[in-house]
């Protein structure tokens, strides 16, 4: 256990230092696995959506097992894997450097680029955003893909170990794929966006109360975070981007929520905070927020793994 939990404690500072990897990321490697197996079994049905979900996850979660089996009676190169592993899945400097791109293309007074920038971080169509849009885009999203992409990973790494990564940071590659509401993903990516959601059902709530008890590192308040979060968060379609979102809003002090433009779909999310809409400086705050919230979050999974036997 205490291999698990220096190993976590390691990714998380190797995503820190480096971001992801350069080359050869097998997170990348898996989504193109992904998609040549998708195009050879997609039809519009469930439980072919179903069946192409459990055989990838399991599949990465199956070799996880196998690669700690064979690290059993080693601690130095369990720690090591833990860490590698770790380090792929997490995406924490990844996604405040694409803040941090897309509010200096806004410093620059250059809106085109700001939107293009912004396809990095949402799936939302970007090309008609004006700034106020662009900046709300982007702090929702430095919300909602700290639970997804650094929390819910370092969770799962402390509860399942390696296997725990690696099988959670494919189920969410696979919602990012197949789990939309398009007419050709409704009925295939069932599966794989349920999965998401009930992975994300502890770490979005996590966040949540990272994000409220940090809110005074940012100016805001800890019971403005809590309120909103508890009022506002159901409102959201997701069940859980609404409770990290509306935490977000309420420690920020700002309103999100809106009209968001996904190719042919068109989604009117209701709004979360009674605050004004979010500005440039709000990037840099909610940056800062997330980043608490994830050191926050290794303490946590750092304990747990510890603690459990």
């Amino acid at each position: 256990m205490r291999a698990r939990a220096v190993g976590l404690a390691l990714g998380f500072a190797a995503d820190r230092l480096f971001g992801d990897p350069a080359r050869f990321h097998p997170v990348a490697g898996f989504g193109i696995m992904a998609r040549d197996v998708e195009r050879q079994v997609h039809r519009d049905d469930r439980t072919m959506g179903l069946a192409y979900t459990s055989v990838l996850v399991s599949g990465v979660g199956a070799a996880g097992l196998v690669a700690e089996g064979l690290t059993a009676r080693r601690p130095v190169a369990r720690t090591l894997l833990t860490a590698a592993t770790t380090w792929a899945a997490l995406g924490g400097r990844s996604l405040s450097q694409e803040a941090s791109y897309v509010r200096a293309w806004l410093d620059a007074d250059n809106l085109p680029a700001a939107r293009e920038q912004l396809t990095h971080l949402v799936g939302r169509d970007p090309s008609t955003l004006d700034e106020d849009e662009v900046t709300r885009a982007v702090v929702e999203s430095v919300a909602e893909n700290t639970s997804d992409a650094v929390v819910a990973p370092l969770l799962a790494g402390a509860f399942g170990g390696v296997a725990g990564v690696a099988a959670y940071r494919a189920a969410n590659t696979l919602d990012a794929m197949v789990g939309h509401r398009s007419a050709s993903y409704r009925n295939f990516g069932w599966a794989s966006a349920r999965l998401d959601d009930v992975l994300n059902l502890v770490p979005a709530r996590l966040s949540a109360l990272l994000a409220a008890a940090f809110a005074p590192l940012v100016g805001g308040s800890r019971t403005a975070a809590l309120q909103t979060w508890t009022r506002d968060a159901h409102r959201h379609p997701s069940p859980n981007a609404g409770p990290v979102e509306a935490a977000f809003a309420g420690a920020l002090g700002v309103r999100l929520g809106g009209t968001n433009t996904y190719g042919d779909r068109v989604e009117h999310r209701p709004e979360l905070g009674i605050g004004a809409a979010p500005v440039r400086d709000d990037i840099d705050r909610a940056v800062r927020l997330a980043d608490a919230v994830s050191l926050g979050a290794l303490a946590v999974s750092v304990w747990i793994a510890v603690k459990r036997r």
